[in-house]
């Protein structure tokens, strides 16, 4: 018995509500040597499409059932006890429906508690545990799995994983504890911490195999079949398992603490302090080298509690609500029954941006893919970059020789835009200047079939000024990628004042086709990700012109918690993109966005920070802050944050009013797919409703509730 069997947990159950139950089925095994193995299937009643999840109801369920069972372990009536799942899923963790809906901080805990006591039972039972991982075991599915004493999983297992740092959250039923005394401390790192900040990377079922997270695999055909046989030769002695990642005494010694060392530097680096949850989980690995399970859970019991009442983790789901769910039905968008087929991509211009298109259209559309340009040395650059980036895919592993063969095949370069004559899609990658772009669509209309579409990937023109000189301007459409653009998830799609719902609908399915996440928006300077960022670097130069110190500028905005400072950003673009971003938004909007002429004189000397060999920021360079020296009314860190929030509030405010986008959460998606603004933020406008900058802006907040936490 253990202090987790005197709590009550009636205030937990309380808050279950409609919680879809994931039931423990109990059958008998008879194993070849005689022994009784007691099966234990996890199974919602519901096929693969509603994965198995833990709500308090499943959790009380399974360790009633585990109870039941170490009850008939004491009176001999069986040898083990294993856990599987229904086909193709073991569990995807806690039922995160339900833990949002915990209201106070001694609840949180409590589900901590119980997982704690229902998984942990495993270790109890007076016999040995198995867990047949059969697929998907995720968050508390995985710690299903640890908590037993052995483990067997299915080769075909599309994704094991404990990503609860994603979500603001710690593995918080035994995984902190339990995984790196396991594996040892620096494979746990990886599956805890580096895998959920590597866009939340999984494991494959060999990839758990070769950590130590399971003790052997078995092909799919005879998984259950030969786990059963497994279990066994275990239980008769006939099979001995080692684990030779469980770490030594030496490492406890000794390595345990270099390694967190270097984790926590590598974390505030990457993400600084803000967020709470990869660091409250470094924690609880770096205590769990020493002291007991319970000791080990206990803290895991704290440490959850406080992530689940707090702010982070109600804007993490939101988040990741946004990013799962809405970003897959898009705002705004029209019948796709209405789009066009795309058998044939041309493309205009043959630079960087041009070249990042062609690579991505053939990648995923394979179709023809074709570039013109008036310059064919430019052109056979381009062809050249294309083809070496096809070879390295090869080399890598992540496509085969026949399909390196069949892209280089498809991608074709032009001088002529007659070649046009069979473009379903056709997307210009020119340089920023209104003239251009408006005589480069003007002439391949003349070529181009009438049912072809138009794309433009301009991030700040109007859409409706550069297809003033068309013909048929309700073919046009914004098409607006982030750099890099195979990397990037997120696509502005802009509807001009013309564009007709063919256009529109053939770009939101080209956008699905090329597997990024798609934004209705209407065509306003600077669209949604731009225009903010304008308004964040337009306060960020205004008070460098005032003389603020760039080392304050870039530590102003720390609780952000944003990837990258001011002036990093800045470099990114690029400060002559940055310079014409702003002057753009000012010629727009002169009462509120700023133009800075220090800035076009630092993208003339091309840079604002110092880097050493290796292209690591060691501070600013000298020359640039020369240049923007000689303000006389500086202002504060919090002066200038403050600045930033309510300018962010305001202009977001204006936005909605203006219609750019359906609503607050699609400006919340495009920063945090467009930008990098993180999921504990909650994107912008959950973070403004908090530190109350939505209310000093316009009176108001975003969202009603406020998405935070309890505590």
């Amino acid at each position: 018995m253990t202090e987790y069997d005197t709590i009550d947990f009636a205030d937990l159950l309380a808050v279950s509500g409609d919680e879809v139950v994931t039931h423990s089925l109990v059958r008998d095994v008879t194993l070849p040597s005689g022994k009784v193995l007691a099966l234990v299937t996890l199974d919602n009643g519901i096929d693969h499409t509603r994965p198995n999840t833990l709500g308090p109801v499943s959790l009380l369920e399974f360790d009633t059932t585990l109870l039941g069972l170490a009850e008939r372990a004491k009176h001999g009536e069986i040898a083990g006890v294993a856990v599987t799942g229904k086909p193709y899923i073991l569990a995807a963790g806690a039922d995160l429906s339900k833990v949002q809906d915990i209201t106070t901080l001694e609840i949180a805990r409590k589900l901590s508690q119980l997982g704690h006591r229902a998984l942990g039972r495993l270790g109890e039972l007076g016999v040995p545990s198995f867990v047949f991982v059969n697929g998907l075991a995720l968050g508390g599915g995985l710690e299903i799995a640890l908590n037993a004493t052995y483990r067997t999983v299915d080769a075909s297992a599309p994704a094991l994983a404990l990503p609860e740092t994603f979500l603001g959250l710690v593995p918080g039923w035994g995984g902190a504890y339990l995984m790196p005394n396991l594996v040892g401390i620096e494979n746990a790192l990886k599956i805890i911490i580096e895998n959920p900040l590597k866009n939340n990377r999984t494991m494959s079922a060999a990839d758990a195999l070769g950590f130590g997270v399971v003790d052997v695999m078995f092909d799919s055909v005879r998984f259950l079949e030969q786990s059963l046989a497994w279990a066994d030769g275990v239980l008769s002695g006939s099979i001995k398992v080692k684990r030779p990642h469980e770490p030594s005494k030496a490492e406890r010694l000794v390595k345990w603490d270099i390694a967190i060392k270097v984790a926590r530097s590598m974390l505030e680096e990457r993400l600084g302090t803000v967020a709470k949850a990869p660091h409250a989980a470094l924690e609880l690995m770096a205590a769990a080298k020493s002291g007991t399970k319970a000791e080990g859970f206990a803290r895991e019991d704290e440490a959850l509690a406080a992530l689940i009442s707090g702010d982070q983790f109600s804007a993490s789901i939101y988040a990741f609500n946004l990013v799962q769910k809405r970003a897959k039905r898009p705002a705004g968008a029209p019948d796709k029954a209405l789009a066009r087929p795309v058998t044939k991509v041309g493309i205009i211009g043959a630079g960087l941006m041009a070249r990042q298109f062609a690579l991505l259209f053939v990648r995923r559309l394979r179709v023809p893919v074709m570039l013109t340009d008036i310059n064919q040395e430019r052109l056979d650059l381009a062809l050249t970059y294309i083809h070496e980036q096809i070879a390295s895919l090869h080399e890598k592993g992540r496509i085969g020789a026949d399909e390196a063969k069949r892209l280089n095949a498809l991608v074709s370069t032009t001088t002529n835009l007659s070649d046009f004559s069979d473009a379903d899609w056709v997307i210009e990658a020119i340089f920023e200047e209104l003239a251009a772009k408006q005589d480069v669509f003007a002439d391949v209309e003349k070529y181009a079939p009438e049912s072809a579409i138009f794309a433009t990937n301009t991030s700040s023109l109007s859409v409706d000024a550069i297809g003033a000189k068309l013909a048929h301007p309700e073919r046009l459409v914004g098409f607006h990628f982030f750099n890099p653009v195979a990397v990037m998830p997120l696509l502005e799609v802009v509807r001009a004042t013309k564009t007709d719902d063919s256009a529109l609908a053939t770009a939101m399915e080209t956008a699905k086709s090329l597997r990024k996440s798609a934004v209705i928006t209407t065509d306003s300077p600077g669209f949604v990700v731009n225009r903010l960022l304008a308004r964040l670097l337009g306060e960020a130069m205004h008070a460098i012109d005032n003389g603020t110190p760039l080392s304050v500028i870039d530590s102003g905005l720390k609780p952000f918690g944003l990837p990258m400072t001011p002036c990093e950003l800045l470099e990114l673009v690029g400060l002559k993109v940055g310079a014409h971003v702003l002057d753009t938004h000012y010629a727009a909007f002169p009462d509120r966005f700023y133009r800075s002429d220090n800035l076009h004189t630092l993208a003339e000397h091309g840079k604002l920070l110092a880097r050493d060999k290796k292209g690591k920021v060691t501070g600013f360079d000298k020359e640039a802050e020369k240049i923007v020296s000689g303000g006389t009314t500086p202002i504060t860190g919090e002066e200038f944050r403050l600045r930033v929030e309510d300018g962010l509030a305001d202009e977001i405010h204006r936005m909605l009013d203006e219609k750019v986008v359906n609503g607050a959460e699609d400006i919340d998606l495009c920063m945090i797919m467009g930008a990098g603004w993180p999921f504990q933020m909650g994107g912008v406008t959950p973070y403004l409703d908090r530190v109350g900058a939505s209310e000093r802006a316009f009176g108001g907040t975003f969202h009603q509730p406020l998405i935070k936490g309890v505590a």
